[in-house]
């Protein structure tokens, strides 16, 4: 094959959409991205912040169309509460909204989720990855952690689970992603000063020792760090490994601020980091659990 009919092809292959459909489920729904093959591919939620939608979420973040070309299958389910209104929100304990309020059995659905996912997409259900921002990443972790069996890696960015309910039950990788200027979620824990929930958030230090706890004794770390832009931001890795693979992942955004690093945030000024893109984080761990 000449370089021109390479590049040709490659060039087709780049332009062809994403297929992309709405999913209705009982009263509930959810979106997906279909990559090129979706039989037999890997699963990833993607679970919107509150007061979001999965649309909002998926054109924000752009993780559906990047990671749907590498090949998964990528899908955003609907939290509960006002769609017009874009008061959607998740049960994840201590958090937030509506969904909390009243109980709304959210993780039943995402079980449901993925069944359904399986049967009309043929995913491989080996190979479910679940990630989320805010009150998302508050209910991924807190999928992830009671639900081991089904969920293979999670990276949660900008919210924390509550460690003080919720244990986890068995060893999941997890990446970690959060800003320490955060004043929705404070790194620290606590209630934020720009909180619309009175949540006494955990702090990100106990969700980290909430997903190491699994995996016992002799795990090691190792610290990078990422400073490459004038942004006023930088992201300190700490990866924890056990026998030499990374079985967590903190990316402390110094200065960061409650925001997906990567995605569309025009109006904030302070606190958006360019020095990591979440999406490429996201994927790149994923990548260590195939």
């Amino acid at each position: 094959m000449s370089r021109f009919l390479y590049l040709a092809l490659a060039l087709i292959s780049l332009a062809l959409p994403i297929q992309a459909e709405t999913v209705t489920l009982g009263d509930r729904f959810y979106e997906v991205e279909l990559p090129a093959k979706p039989q037999g591919a890997p699963l990833i939620l993607a679970l919107h912040g509150g007061g979001g939608t999965p649309d909002q979420f998926a054109r924000t973040s752009g993780l559906g169309r990047v990671a749907a070309k590498a090949g998964y299958v990528v899908i955003f389910p609907a939290g509960t509460g006002r769609r017009g209104d874009r008061l959607l929100t998740w049960n994840g304990g201590y958090c937030c909204g509506a969904a909390a309020r009243t109980g709304v059995d959210d993780a039943g659905f995402l079980r449901a989720v993925i069944a359904d996912a399986q049967t009309r997409y043929g995913i491989d259900p080996e190979r479910v990855y679940i990630t989320g921002m805010s009150n998302g990443s508050i209910m991924s972790e807190t999928f992830a952690a009671e639900n081991p069996d089904l969920i293979r890696a999670l990276a949660g960015v900008s919210g924390t689970m509550d460690t003080n309910a919720t244990k986890v039950q068995g060893r999941v990788p997890a990446l970690i992603i959060h800003g320490t200027a955060d004043a929705m979620v404070p790194y620290g824990g606590g209630r934020g000063e720009r909180a619309i929930t009175r949540t006494d958030f955990a702090s990100v230090a106990s969700v980290v020792g909430a997903f190491l706890a699994p995996w016992g004794q002799g795990v090691s770390q190792t610290a990078t760090t990422i400073d490459r832009r004038d942004d006023g931001t930088s992201v300190t890795v700490l990866d924890h490994r056990k026998s030499g693979k990374v079985v967590l992942r903190l990316m402390t955004v110094t200065g960061g601020a409650h925001v997906w690093p990567g995605g569309r945030k025009a109006r904030l000024d302070e606190g958006k980091t360019e020095e990591i893109d979440a999406n490429t984080e996201i994927l790149r761990f994923f990548a260590l659990y195939p």
